[in-house]
């Protein structure tokens, strides 16, 4: 039987369908076509077990044509009660609970009423007997309620999906927000750092130097710019971004930053959050080339273990202090706000770990699900 709204009365909003339960979709994805197979399949049902039951103690008219006329009756008043409970729902809720208790009770002596007399003209004894009204009453009420609590039950289960649906993504788009938060943490930072060279270059009046810095900077914003600030790249393409920050500050280091990349070349395609490894690589600027008169080496790794991508990056500078542990960014946001980047991109579906290198030195090594780029996809240049 039944339980679902009369075509056109639309119940909440539906978000977020591609996450909802294979039984929610794609059977009850259209509503209005839910309906009338539900009611279809509810009826005929009801009127097959009427027939099996009346047939086994006679076989004749008079006993499966009053079947057959109690079932189209049927049909056709939980029709008008789906238009009526869903028009109730526009009433506060004591009313619209009266109205539709009212309503059932009084559809129930309806169907009852005509019931018997479907009965008592098939017998040829036209007239309704108070015994036979209140076998049909019974009937009849026993089947409308039913019919009400499964039409009440699965509206409900309906709504309840919907409200998840809409908590669902209300918690992605907040997800999204605070990676975008997390990607513009990094810009402010990186770009006071360049300009201040540039500004340095200038005072110094090397004009060549400070030109060609301006224009490796401007490759770089165009590229961050470009990719959406909660957007994956590949690894190629965090590569050859981590290449031009490196041409930048290889103008202020020069011999002293010595960049060394070891990439699988199967893990080329693997996918990650943009700019994920750049603060790493600024982190090991600052606390191995910096302090060290012959600079340091930094070393970007990325390998392919199984369905892992292992990412790591290494320098030859210092390490750890014995007195004092290195810290992220000067602003505090690096170490940090990658780690925050990671759980919000894979949850607990990742490892990130710190430690002094055996050779000496810092490293930092990240390992993720391996996500491989869709066919066709491509990043922004």
């Amino acid at each position: 039987m039944a339980t679902l709204p009369a075509p056109g009365t639309p119940l909440a909003p539906t978000v977020g369908v591609a996450n909802r339960p294979l039984f929610v979709r794609p059977f009850f994805e259209d509503k209005a076509a839910a309906f009338w197979k539900l009611q279809a399949a509810g009826w005929t049902g009801y009127l097959v077990l009427r027939s099996v039951s009346s047939l086994s103690t006679s076989v004749s008219l008079q006993t499966i044509v009053p079947v057959i006329i109690e079932s189209i009756l049927g049909y056709c008043i939980t029709l008008l009660l789906s238009v009526l409970y869903a028009s109730y729902r526009t009433f506060p809720r004591v009313m619209g609970v009266l109205l539709t208790v009212l309503t059932l009770v009084g559809a129930s002596l309806f169907y009852a009423f005509l019931d018997a007399f479907s009965f008592s003209f098939m017998r040829a004894v036209p007239g309704v007997d108070l015994a036979a009204f209140l076998v049909c009453f019974y009937v009849c009420t026993t089947v409308l309620t039913g019919w009400s609590a499964l039409y009440f039950g699965i509206n409900f289960y309906l709504i309840v999906e919907d409200q998840i649906d809409q908590m669902q993504l209300l918690e992605t788009q907040a997800s999204s927000a605070q990676l975008a938060m997390l990607r513009y943490q990094l810009n402010p930072h990186f770009l006071f750092n360049t300009l201040n060279s540039i500004s340095t270059l200038v005072l110094l009046k090397q004009t060549d130097r400070a030109n060609a810095m301006l224009s490796r900077l401007s490759s770089f914003l165009r590229y961050t710019l470009a990719n959406e600030p909660t957007a994956h790249v590949t690894v190629a393409q965090e590569v050859e971004t981590l290449k031009l920050y490196l041409d930048i500050e290889k103008m202020r280091f020069e011999d002293r930053l010595r960049p060394k990349f070891d990439v699988d070349e199967a893990a080329q395609h693997a996918r990650l959050p943009s700019l994920l490894l750049q603060p790493l690589v600024e982190n090991a600027i600052k606390y191995a080339v910096t302090p060290q008169e012959h600079g340091a080496e930094i070393c970007v790794t990325v390998r392919l273990v199984g369905d892992r991508v292992l990412l790591g990056v290494s320098d030859t500078g210092p390490g750890l202090m014995p007195t004092k542990s290195r810290p992220s960014l000067s602003t505090g946001v690096g170490i940090a706000n990658i780690k925050e980047r990671l759980a919000q991109a894979y949850g607990p579906d990742h490892r990130f770990d710190v430690r002094a290198m055996p050779t000496g030195g810092f490293g930092v090594e990240i390992e993720i699900p391996f996500q491989r780029e869709l066919p066709g996809e491509q990043g922004a240049a």
